[in-house]
C-alpha cells in the first residue's frame, strides 16, 4: 500500500476512534442544526444514503469479484453476496432483540446486555476500520466518501449507546470501540484477507448499517427527526451520484 493511502486510511480510523472518545461533546453540524437530535438524524440519513446509493450498486461488482476470485465454481453465480447482506441485517436486529430480552442491570451498570452490545459493536466497528485498508474499491475518493458516511453513522451510534448505558459506556464502552477501530486498521495493514472474504464482509456490513441506522433512528421513542433524516439521505445521495 502506498504511503499516501496509509496516511489517509489512518486518519479515517483515528476519526472513527475520536467519534467515540469525544463524540458526546462534539456537534459538527451545530451551525446547521442547533438541536443536537436533528443533527444526529441528518447524519443517520447520510449513512443510509451511502448504503443505498453507493454500497448496493457496488454489491454487483462485489458479486462479480466474489465469483472471479473463488477457487471453486459457485452456484447461483454469487447470489450468496446478497444473502450475506441479509444475514448482516438479521444479525444486528437479533443482537438488539437479545439485548432487550436480557436487559436487567440498572442504568449505568456494565451488565450482560451492555457487554453483549459492546462486544457486537466492537466487531462491527473493527470490520469497518479493516475495510478502510482492504476494500473492493480502493481510491482516495472512495475512502473519503466511506469515512464521511461511517463517521456520521458512528456519531449516531455513540449517542445511542451513551443514552442507553450512561456511566458504563462512558467508563469503558467508548474506549473499547475506539480501540477496535485503531486495532483493526492496524491489522488491515499487516494482512489482507482473501478477496472472497472481503466481498462477504462488505455485503454483511451493508446489511448491518441499514438495520443499525433504523434501530437508532426510526422508532418514535428514539426521538428521530424525519425531515432531517430525509434531508441527510437526499443531500448525500445527490453528492454520491456523480461519483459512481
Amino acid at each position: 500500500m502506498q504511503t499516501r493511502q496509509i496516511f489517509i486510511t489512518g486518519a479515517a480510523a483515528l476519526l472513527f476512534a475520536l467519534v467515540f472518545l469525544v463524540g458526546g461533546h462534539v456537534r459538527p453540524l451545530r451551525p446547521l442544526f442547533p438541536d443536537p437530535r436533528t443533527g444526529l438524524s441528518f447524519g443517520a440519513g447520510i449513512s443510509v444514503a451511502y448504503v443505498f446509493v453507493h454500497v448496493m450498486p457496488e454489491l454487483h461488482d462485489v458479486r462479480s469479484a466474489f465469483v472471479a476470485s473463488a477457487s471453486v465454481p459457485l452456484r447461483y453465480e454469487g447470489m450468496a453476496i446478497y444473502f450475506v447482506a441479509l444475514v448482516g441485517f438479521l444479525a444486528f436486529y437479533g443482537l438488539d432483540h437479545l439485548r432487550a430480552l436480557i436487559q436487567g442491570a440498572a442504568e449505568g451498570e456494565a451488565g450482560p446486555a451492555f457487554k453483549i452490545q459492546i462486544g457486537g459493536f466492537a466487531a462491527y466497528v473493527g470490520s469497518m476500520a479493516y475495510l478502510l485498508v482492504n476494500n473492493i474499491e480502493d481510491t482516495p475518493v472512495s475512502t473519503l466518501t466511506y469515512a464521511t458516511a461511517i463517521s456520521f453513522h458512528f456519531l449516531a451510534l455513540d449517542h445511542s449507546l451513551r443514552a442507553e448505558h450512561g456511566a458504563a459506556y462512558e467508563g469503558i464502552g467508548r474506549f473499547v470501540l475506539a480501540g477496535a477501530s485503531m486495532l483493526c486498521w492496524g491489522l488491515g495493514l499487516i494482512f489482507r484477507l482473501p478477496n472472497p472474504v472481503i466481498a462477504l464482509m462488505v455485503a454483511f456490513i451493508s446489511g448491518a448499517i441499514v438495520i443499525n441506522s433504523s434501530i437508532m433512528e426510526l422508532p418514535s421513542e428514539k426521538g428521530g427527526k424525519f425531515f432531517a433524516f430525509a434531508a441527510g439521505s437526499i443531500v448525500y445521495g445527490l453528492i454520491l451520484m456523480p461519483l459512481e
